[in-house]
């Protein structure tokens, strides 16, 4: 362990040094997947010795001040090292959330409201990604084991143990609005436990009861074709939906339960503010949302679900194509958050949704570029490409994470977007072509798209044969297209005799002495 601590220093040292100094450092914070700096002076930043080193995929510069080094799902580890190195000490530092608000307050946009709207939802998921990733493998183990008939999953009576897996993977996506909900006030910059404590409020057995107490009423939800029960609450009418996995209620209650805090810490003595504030907001939060904006977010999320299905079984062909295409866009800028809580939302109010899949088209494009880059990295031999490729192929096959391929590789060559765009067309149109007949392809669950989970999508052979079509159209594209210039081609096999020399070199002592050996020895 002690050895293994020392690596990772040695590592976090050697970035810190092919960034140019802790003295060439403006500001540093981390996302999902990538180290982002800002730095003094771009021109020191040394992008080969950065890409040299074990722990990094690749080194991005993002013009003017702006520098990425892509690390992957370590990427928080590698963060905290660097952050814990004397040179970090001694120049003082900041959190990762005081720099990413510094960061935004500096940022001009055309749009400023757009792009605050953006990275508003995309803090609000990103802490949660690890356990949402969790939670979608648990879903495809379980569907594997109903595939292969060892349990049905849509018994209505399961044994306790296969029901105790359900609450494995339902603890996450039942309680996601309470997750939401923390996660949007920690960005809205008020005490997180407060909007999360509001959400709480409509999981407790006391407001869950409402639904069968004696004065509730039931009433037929048109737009969705169930039932949902209403009480009158102190004169007021009360709906009473299930709130379970829902994100917009969280999302709007955050905004405004902010509104309301900073409000009431405006008036209120500062000696009192930790007793008082709270109290005041909860106090108006929590009948705010039962009454107003618990069913508006819901009756939102459901026009919006209603809306995209009735897209996707009048123009399936359009939705099927369309959503794979769009998503190489959006995902580098942040912008595919919302399509993410989309899905969320048409299983709570659906019960399935259908963007998913060609959604999965899209990855499977990705990861077939990825693997294509790498199948090249083999055959010439070039060891930094092999590695950053392989650890990304790796993440993208079996965790469904498209960001390193797309940080590491995909936006550092120019050619392999366009060639990777056609292996999404191929695999939304043959959602389109087989999918039409079913209504599309659709699944029940939220899970990250990556072979462990092809199994909770329906119908699956049409799903597998999109996403096989998309991947290897896009893996033979590149493959026989290269997706390097000719001067990236030479400079990669310049780079690879280089290694092949130094390891030559490496093992020429051991070699001479085995060889005076097995001489002395005959």
């Amino acid at each position: 362990m002690a050895t293994k601590q020392a690596g990772l220093q040695e590592q976090a040292a050697d970035i810190l040094a092919g960034i140019g100094g802790a003295d060439n450092i403006a500001s540093f914070t981390h996302c999902a997947t990538r180290l982002r700096f800002e730095l003094n002076d771009a021109s020191l930043a040394d992008k080969e010795r950065l890409e040299a080193n074990p722990k990094v995929m690749g080194a991005v510069p993002q013009g003017g001040s702006h520098y990425q080094v892509i690390v992957g799902g370590d990427v928080a580890t590698v963060y905290n090292a660097m952050n814990n190195l004397p040179e970090m000490q001694s120049r003082g530092s900041q959190s990762n959330d005081d720099v990413k608000a510094a960061q935004r307050a500096k940022a001009q946009g055309k749009v400023p409201w757009m792009d605050a709207f953006f990275e508003y939802l995309s803090d609000s998921f990103r802490p949660i990604l690890g356990v949402l990733l969790g939670a979608s493998l648990i879903i495809a183990f379980a569907a594997v084991m109903d595939a292969l008939g060892f349990v049905d999953f849509r018994a209505e009576v399961k044994t306790p143990g296969w029901q105790f897996v359900d609450a494995m993977w339902r603890s996450v996506f039942y309680f996601l609005p309470v997750m939401v909900a923390y996660n949007a006030g920690k960005k809205l910059n008020i005490e997180p436990w407060v909007p999360a404590a509001v959400i709480l409020a409509l999981f407790t057995p006391e407001f869950m009861g409402l639904a069968s107490h004696p004065d509730a009423v039931v009433e037929t939800n048109n737009l969705l074709g169930t039932e949902v029960s209403r009480v009158t609450v102190m004169g007021l009418p009360m709906l009473l939906p299930d709130y379970g996995g829902n994100v917009f209620v969280p999302l709007i209650m955050a905004v405004v339960a902010a509104l309301v805090y900073k409000g009431f810490q405006k008036i209120i003595p500062s000696a009192v503010h930790m007793v008082f504030v709270p109290f005041l907001t909860l106090l108006v939060m929590i009948p705010v949302t039962a009454i107003v904006i618990g069913p508006l977010g819901y009756a939102l999320g459901a026009w919006i679900g209603v809306g995209l299905a009735w897209l996707n079984g009048n123009a399936p062909f359009v939705f099927a194509i369309l959503i794979p295409m769009l998503y190489p866009f959006l995902v580098p800028l942040g912008l595919h958050w919302p399509l993410n809580a989309l899905m969320l939302v048409n299983i709570q109010t659906l019960g399935y949704d259908f963007i998913q899949g060609p959604m999965g088209a899209w990855n499977f494009a990705c990861f077939g570029a990825t693997a294509a880059v790498f199948a090249l990295s083999l055959r010439d031999k070039d060891p930094v490409m092999r590695q950053t490729s392989g650890s990304a192929l790796a993440a993208g096959l079996f965790g469904g994470i498209s960001e390193p391929s797309l940080y590491g590789i995909h936006l550092r060559y120019k050619r392999i977007y366009p060639r990777m765009l056609v292996g999404c067309f191929t695999g939304g149109l043959t959602i389109a072509i087989l999918g039409t007949p079913f209504g599309g392809v659709q699944t029940n669950a939220f899970v990250f798209t990556s072979l462990l989970t092809t199994v909770v999508f329906s119908p699956m052979w049409v799903y597998v044969i999109a996403i096989a079509v998309a991947f290897f159209t896009a893996f033979f594209v590149i493959y026989f297209t290269d997706y390097r210039t000719p001067e990236e081609r030479e400079e990669a096999l310049a780079r690879a005799r280089a290694a092949q020399e130094e390891k030559e070199q490496e093992e020429a002592p051991a070699v001479a002495a085995w060889s005076l050996y097995t001489t002395s020895r005959g």
